[in-house]
């Protein structure tokens, strides 16, 4: 996570801001012991990161926005925040630098204030949002579980072009296009390569067939 401060983001250099970034830190308790006589000593204290994403346009009716605010409001901000933790692990050529995601908070408001409150992570008015539900099924929520079981039993074996597949679907989430195009050329190429090994099992052979009719759309222009 970047260091306290504030930052302005502009969509290009010369624009005016479109929002202003503040990155600031607290405290926060470590969750008990699951067997508290267990434990040797009481848990310290872990670091949290908070971090406000300011719009720079004013509000026309601070009240009104605050009742009307909700999920797609964090929506439409986790895009400036996703960008500012790409350009940190750019910046510090850290590749271990996290993600944003609507599912990693432990915490989210929305809330207006003045141009000193808001700079210092402070609001005129503020409500909390209960986190976002799953709406997985259960057969659906299960199977990645059962995936996940085998991978560990080693009864089934992670394969590189998925890795490689999922890194093109964050790129694009995020708007990284050019990488999504790169990574989507590669998953493909490999997954061929990949999957001659598993073409006695049912299924694979036309499944190779359908990814080789794909790969020439996803190959990326050298112009």
């Amino acid at each position: 996570m970047p260091a306290e401060g504030r930052h302005v983001v502009r969509r290009y250099a010369g624009d005016a801001a479109a929002h202003v970034l503040v990155f600031s830190g607290t405290r926060a308790p470590r969750r008990r012991a699951w067997r508290a006589r267990e434990a040797a000593a009481e848990p310290g204290a872990v670091d949290v990161a908070r971090v406000a994403v300011i719009g720079a346009e004013p509000l026309d009716d601070p009240g009104r926005w605050l009742a009307a605010a909700g999920r797609p409001t964090v929506a439409a901000a986790l895009p400036v925040l996703e960008a500012a933790l790409h350009a940190h692990r750019i910046a510090t050529a850290d590749p271990y630098g996290g993600e944003a995601a609507p599912r990693h908070p432990l915490a989210v408001r929305v809330g207006y204030g003045t141009g000193e409150e808001v700079a210092d992570g402070r609001w005129t008015a503020a409500r909390e949002l209960p986190p976002p539900r799953a709406k997985l099924q259960r057969e659906a929520a299960l199977r990645p579980q059962e995936r996940f079981a085998a991978l560990l039993a080693a009864r089934d074996v992670a394969l590189a072009c998925e890795l490689l597949a999922l890194r093109a679907r964050l790129d694009l989430d995020q708007g990284r296009g050019r990488e999504a195009a790169l990574q989507l050329e590669a998953a493909l190429g490999v997954a061929l390569e990949e999957l001659q090994g598993w073409r006695v099992l049912d299924g694979i052979p036309a499944r190779i067939e359908e990814l080789r009719a794909l790969a020439p759309a996803a190959e990326v222009s050298e112009s």
